[in-house]
């Protein structure tokens, strides 16, 4: 059953992000599936979400233009297994390429069907004040997330990888879990531990 948590933000920073969240997909090929999302309008939001295809798109549109796109090469079809996805968005970074980076199960993605880097400084539509944060879904659209989701972490405002919040076990090689990483949330940040 899908589940969505809203809030609405206070000023944070809009150029240093980052979200972090296990997660186990129950519904594959079936729209929009939106992981975590910061949404002014229709024309203005943050979005980190499965599409139909079963690709992984992380996208920010500012006045109804992309200003940072990720989409991912590889599918994402595996109903049985929990993955561990991180998102950072760091525009102050003086590398292009490194201003909009993920990672999937401790290892970051570099193989995409678009990369479409931000430029220095730009600007998210998340963390600008007054705007909706939800988890699990959009809030101005039909595009929950179905499946289950642990351990989701938001920070405003500072930039963490992967090894803040899982480690390789040393015996099964297997990414796992850190219950109970080391960070700072600032204005907006989170954490859902989603038990319930």
């Amino acid at each position: 059953m899908a589940a969505r948590i809203y809030r609405t933000s206070t000023a944070g920073s809009t150029t240093t992000w980052t979200w972090s969240g296990w997660i186990k997909r129950a519904k594959l090929s079936s729209g929009n599936q939106t992981l975590f999302a910061g949404v002014t309008d229709g024309n203005n939001w943050t979005n980190v979400y499965f599409k139909n295809d079963d690709l992984l798109y992380i996208e920010n549109q500012d006045s109804a233009s992309n200003t940072g796109r990720l989409i991912t090469s590889r599918k994402f079809r595996d109903p049985g297994a929990w993955m561990h996805i991180v998102v950072v968005w760091d525009t102050t970074n003086g590398t292009p390429g490194d201003r909009m980076r993920l990672y999937v199960n401790g290892v970051e993605e570099t193989a995409f069907g678009t990369d479409t880097n931000p430029g220095s400084s730009q600007a998210s539509i998340l963390n600008e004040a007054s705007n909706v944060i939800s988890v699990g879904g959009h809030s101005l659209a039909a595009e929950d997330f179905y499946g289950e989701m642990s351990h989701i972490h938001f920070i405003d405002g500072t930039i963490y990888g992967p090894t803040t919040f899982g480690e390789f076990d040393s015996v099964s090689g297997i990414w796992k879990i850190k219950t109970s990483p080391s960070v700072t949330y600032g204005n907006n940040g989170f954490f859902l531990k989603m038990e319930d």
